[in-house]
Formats: structure tokens, C-alpha cells, sequence
């Protein structure tokens, strides 16, 4: 398989909506817990948002490997449930690997620089600066984030969706990407 031939699959990882963008379109699966959940409760959520990302991925590039363009733990986050977040991306990443997909970890400061041209751009300006370079709206934050991580893929490996400036395509040399040469082209 060569980039040309590789589905890219963009994830923005949240527990609560994890935007996943494909070659079909953008969707959020939707997740919620409880405070005071048990361990147990609160695994079987993560392993379960873990196994239904992994399947959208599946069954975007179905049969074949996917590039997953995936969102970096935000490390500067320490509201919340930090803990968990990690939990699930490492989860999410096992599962990915286990399924034999590739996986190119993205800062969040790199997805809005790639975005805005400003690696500490906020949320909505992420969001505005997508649906405008692009044309497509956005149902919420971590649905344009994902299409912008499916954008960096795919302008990484040849194929951008959009002209960007220069200065927001610097962000792509800031991510470990995986080498994709070495895979067969597919029949």
C-alpha cells in the first residue's frame, strides 16, 4: 500500500464526544460516565470507547491499514479527569496497533497550528478557521479537530485537501510520522 492508496482516519480522542473524521465525512461517539463510578465501571467505559473508535477506523479503510492521524494527550489539561483521558489514549492506541493500524501522534498545539497558523489558538478559533478554509460545518470542536488531524495526514503523505500557507504546514514536521514505503500496494 502506498500513501496514495492508505486510508487516513483523523481522531480527536475526548470522553465525552471523540470526533472521528474519514474519507465518508465527520462524526462524534458520544461517551459518559458517572463521578464516583467503581474502577471496574469506569474501565469497561473506556475500553468500550477504545474498541467503537477502532471500529469506525476498521471500517473506514476496511480491509486495509489506516494511517490514524490521533490527537496527543493534552498535557497542559489538569481539570478534569486527566487520568482517565490518558487511560483511554492508551488504550485506544493498543487497540489501533493490535488491529494493525499505523498511528501518527499529534500535539494539540501542532493540530491548531496546522489549523490557524498559531500553535496556542483556542477551540473556536480552530473551528472557524476550518470551516472556513474547508467549507464544511462543524456540529462541534472535536469534530473540526479531527478533520484537521485527517488534513495533516493527508497533506503529509501527498494528497492536501486544501492550499494552506506555509506557516501552518511547518506544524507537519513537528509529528513523527510513520513510513508507510515499505507497505504492498493493495489489488
Amino acid at each position: 500500500m502506498t500513501a496514495a492508496h492508505l486510508p487516513v482516519v483523523g481522531v480527536d480522542l475526548s470522553l465525552t464526544g471523540t470526533g472521528i473524521a474519514t474519507a465518508d465525512g465527520v462524526r462524534t461517539i458520544g461517551s459518559s460516565g458517572r463521578k464516583g463510578a467503581s474502577l471496574r465501571v469506569r474501565h469497561a467505559r473506556l475500553a468500550d470507547l477504545a474498541t467503537q473508535v477502532v471500529l469506525a477506523v476498521s471500517e473506514a479503510a476496511a480491509p486495509r491499514t489506516a494511517l490514524v492521524v490521533l490527537e496527543a494527550p493534552a498535557f497542559s489539561r489538569t481539570t478534569g479527569h486527566q487520568h482517565d483521558r490518558s487511560g483511554a489514549w492508551w488504550l485506544l492506541v493498543d487497540e489501533l496497533l493490535a488491529a494493525g493500524h499505523l498511528v501518527a501522534e499529534v500535539a494539540p498545539t501542532c493540530r491548531a497550528k496546522y489549523a490557524t497558523g498559531k500553535g496556542n489558538a483556542g477551540k473556536a478559533a480552530v473551528v472557524s478557521a476550518v470551516s472556513h478554509r474547508y467549507g464544511v460545518v462543524f456540529a462541534d470542536d472535536n469534530a473540526a479537530d479531527a478533520f484537521v488531524l485527517r488534513a495533516m495526514g493527508l497533506h503529509r503523505y501527498g494528497q492536501p485537501l486544501a492550499s494552506v500557507p506555509k506557516a501552518h504546514a511547518a506544524a507537519l514536521d513537528a509529528v513523527a510520522w510513520p513510513d508507510v514505503d515499505h507497505l504492498a500496494v493493495s489489488a
